[in-house]
């Protein structure tokens, strides 16, 4: 009776011992699996939301733009670029400049667009730049139809004049400072503040806010309106 009874309390002690062991566990695992698995699900959401960033900047990445490229390059063509790319960059890509380049009136950081027309100018063309303009007009208008032909060439690249003909004219807006300086009356320091009108203030509404510009008033503005557009 007494081995019957030692034995009864020690299976006893087994079970509370292995209940107590149990509900431990039990606590254990209902404390800690939530916590591991919204850990799991934030890494998840993280993996994939890097994965959309990646995906978006790639779709970014393959944009591309076709550029013609003339003038004094030494591989002049058409040449696809990345968006981003700048007018320095198709230069490169065409062979580089030839020794007979001058880019003094080219704004090289220039971001490229699509189905953009860049001309690299010789040194005898800047040095007579408004005349080059005036002959580079005449072929334009001569390529899109010959005297020789009643059929007008759509590829040729001519500018088509509105009710305002802006041919030949030098556009405030976009105009670097050598070609500014082409104007009468507008040396550099005029070309200079222009500029800095245009990157400070914002794009000319008008021609007639050009005297708006520190140095250009009346007088000068009526030398110059009919050799300047927006």
């Amino acid at each position: 009776m007494t081995w019957t009874y030692r034995h009864r309390k020690q299976l006893l002690i087994v079970f509370l011992i292995c209940g107590v062991l149990g509900s431990f566990g039990t606590f254990f695992l209902l404390r800690k699996t939530p916590q591991n698995e919204k850990k799991e699900e934030e890494l998840v959401l993280s993996t994939s939301d890097e994965k959309e960033e990646e995906e978006k900047e790639e779709e970014k990445q393959d944009e591309f733009y076709l550029v013609d490229i003339k003038g004094e390059v030494n591989a002049p063509g058409t040449y696809s670029v990345k968006d981003g790319s700048r007018v320095i960059d198709v230069i490169r890509l065409a062979g580089d400049l030839t020794a007979n380049a001058d880019t003094s009136v080219i704004n090289l950081s220039k971001k490229v667009e699509d189905e953009m027309v860049i001309i690299i100018y010789s040194q005898e063309e800047v040095a007579n730049f408004v005349q080059t303009k005036e002959i580079e007009q005449q072929k334009q208008e001569e390529c899109r139809q010959p005297q020789s032909s009643t059929i007008i060439n759509d590829a040729c690249i001519i500018e088509e004049a509105g009710e305002n003909d802006t041919l030949g004219k030098i556009s405030i807006n976009t105009a670097t400072k050598e070609e500014l300086m082409t104007l009468n009356g507008i040396g550099e320091a005029k070309a200079e503040a222009i500029i800095k009108y245009r990157d400070e203030i914002g794009s000319f509404q008008s021609i007639e806010e050009i005297k708006e510009v520190s140095g250009i008033g009346e007088e000068l503005f009526a030398q110059i309106k009919e050799n300047i557009t927006t």
